[in-house]
């Protein structure tokens, strides 16, 4: 299972480092989001994530990583969900203002020759 999450972590980090490098601003959009995705991923793979078990210490049950799920990780997550809804939606607004203004979708405001 390490090995099927490292390689998924690693295409969408691929796939989201080569749209960037993109000469349109839409691709460059799509590339930002998939790398923030990637970078969720590892996030919450990193936060030691244990099956049915509950992030809430029980009285009896030692307080450690063994018997309970961190949640910080799965907070940073969610709140970097949230932040990267709110940069894609700036940054579409700020690409519609610049196509409408340049008349191009281009990086550099130029179309190819």
């Amino acid at each position: 299972m390490e090995i099927v999450l490292a390689t998924a972590i690693g295409v969408l980090a691929a796939c989201g480092v080569w749209l960037l490098l993109r000469p349109r601003t839409f691709q460059v959009l799509m590339g930002l989001s998939l790398l923030s995705y990637a970078v969720n991923l590892f996030i919450f793979s990193m936060g030691s994530l244990s099956i049915d078990q509950p992030p809430i210490v029980v009285p009896g049950v030692p307080p450690d990583l063994q018997h309970y799920t961190d949640p910080l990780p799965q907070a940073l997550v969610l709140t970097a969900i949230v932040i990267n809804f709110a940069m894609t939606a700036l940054f579409l607004v700020v690409l519609l203002a610049l196509r409408g203004l340049s008349g191009t979708d281009h990086v550099d405001g130029q179309e190819e020759t």
